[in-house]
């Protein structure tokens, strides 16, 4: 063998390599297949099933992330994913910790301005997680929970033996428990009964058995927690995907059904004006499409009797569509954007458009950024506020997803303090992040663009950049 070093030697090897990485995956492969059609005896991988036991520790999690379980047959493959799930809630037990770390032990003393709610401290959690203040709200309570108060859940799930889901449920349900005085006795108990339950249980299942317990143990205090539910009805919409949103109504078991009463009523009515041929075209529908028409249909009527009693920053209450010209006059299709949601098609778009009032926007060529829009129709107070509700179009807190309409007009730097009345200034804001600008630790720059820059209590610089108006917030 005739080879120039080192390249040559270097070459060879190289090829050699491949062509033994190639042999050994071609031979895994027909092993694989043979074994998967009962010409051969599955041959377990000790290791895996021991990883899939072990107590979760550094060096177990490096063993599996440095396995490939393509390579793994049928069996093991099932223990590297049993083995998996166990270091992710491990490393989920010590994500708790480090949520407390940020966020503190408790919440926010009373006496301070937002009267125990943690609003610098969510708000910190949340711009580091890139999720909504409530969110994060909700992430503190529960890390809070479980690393004070509920050390046997901790334990378990930090063993692996549960998930965080479950983990997650049985805090959530013993959390409400603890600030109704259970005793602490009846928390332990409570919190075997939700680890005991884990073991065969979806985490659902885990949250009714863990209230289940609650209602046993102590029957007065949960009356009290279900009286105290009331005060936890509500309803909020979240964008979904594909042109479509969510309606999340949490509502009391009577006034939900008087809802689907409503819903349901509608429903037939329709459907015996189509016997009768009062309807003329009749789509072909399920019964849930209909009963989402029905929603839509109970809303626009509400609005045309009561909405010009309502007005956010003198408007009554509306939908906002952005569109170029070009679709507009149906030269094009590029999409809308609903503002409050994100992309919708043209045809959509001109659809709601139709019926509308229009207002012309001029905006930067090369960024998209607002400028400027018409003011034939409105005076100055009330032309600068639609501006600033169509350059925003929710409030700038990062990752904040209130809608402008109803939202609040805000200074950057307070007008008091000489801050002037203009676009660059001013810009819009939710309520409660501008109670946490003006009376909280977090400070805010604002730029001609409409971009404005962040600065959190513990100094980080959170930039939030200018948004083009066809450009999904």
């Amino acid at each position: 063998m005739n080879l120039e070093p080192p390249c040559g030697y270097l070459n060879f090897f190289v090829t050699a390599q491949l062509q033994a990485k190639a042999m050994i995956h071609s031979a895994h492969e027909t092993i694989k297949k043979m074994s998967a059609a009962g010409e051969l005896p599955e041959v377990r991988n000790p290791e895996i099933e021991e990883l899939a036991k072990v107590r979760p520790n550094p060096k177990s999690l490096l063993k599996i992330l440095a396995t490939d379980p393509m390579t793994l047959g049928p069996s093991d493959r099932v223990d590297f994913l049993t083995a998996f799930e166990r270091h992710v809630s491990w490393i989920n037990f010590e994500f708790q910790e480090a949520i407390v770390a940020v966020a503190g032990e408790s919440s926010t003393e009373p006496e301070k301005i937002f009267d125990g709610v943690d609003q610098s401290e969510r708000d910190e959690v949340a711009t580091a997680l890139r999720i909504s203040s409530n969110t994060a709200q909700t992430r503190i309570d529960v890390a809070r929970t479980l690393v004070k108060e509920l050390p046997a859940t901790c334990e378990a799930l930090a063993a692996g033996d549960i998930s965080i889901k479950h983990a997650d449920s049985i805090a959530r349900e013993i959390e409400s428990a603890i600030r109704l005085g259970v005793p602490k006795v009846a928390i332990e108990e409570i919190e075997k009964v939700g680890i005991a339950y884990s073991e065969f249980h979806t985490p659902r299942q885990v949250e009714l058995k863990v209230r289940s317990a609650f209602a046993k143990l102590a029957p007065d205090l949960f009356a009290v927690k279900v009286e105290k539910a009331m005060e936890t009805r509500s309803v909020r919409c979240y964008p979904d995907s594909d042109g479509m949103s969510q309606v999340l109504a949490i509502l009391p078991a009577a006034g939900a059904q008087t809802v689907m009463n409503a819903i349901e009523t509608f429903v037939e009515i329709e459907k015996a004006n189509e016997e009768l041929g009062i309807i003329k075209e009749i789509v072909d529908r399920s019964m849930e499409n209909r009963r989402a028409d029905a929603l839509i249909e109970i809303a626009e009527l509400a609005i045309s009797m009561k909405g010009n009693l309502v007005k956010h920053h003198r408007r009554p209450a509306s939908i906002n569509i952005v569109m170029d010209l070009a679709t507009a006059l149906g030269l094009a299709n590029n999409p809308g954007f609903l503002t409050g949601y994100g992309p919708i098609p043209a045809d959509v778009a001109r659809h709601f458009a139709n019926d509308g009032k229009w207002k012309k926007f001029i905006t930067d060529p090369g960024t998209g950024n607002l400028l400027d829009m018409g003011r034939e129709t409105y005076v100055p107070p009330q032309q600068l506020q639609d501006f600033l509700i169509a350059r925003d179009r929710t409030c700038r807190f990062p990752g904040c997803r209130k809608s402008a309409l109803r939202s609040e007009i805000d200074h950057a730097i307070p007008w008091e303090k000489g801050g002037k009345t203009n676009p660059e200034n001013m810009g819009v804001l939710c309520k409660r992040h501008h109670r946490l600008k003006t009376h909280g630790d977090w400070k805010l720059k604002s730029f001609p663009d409409g971009s404005c820059e962040w600065t959190s209590p513990n100094g980080r610089v959170i930039p939030v950049p200018a948004r083009p108006m066809l450009d999904a917030v």
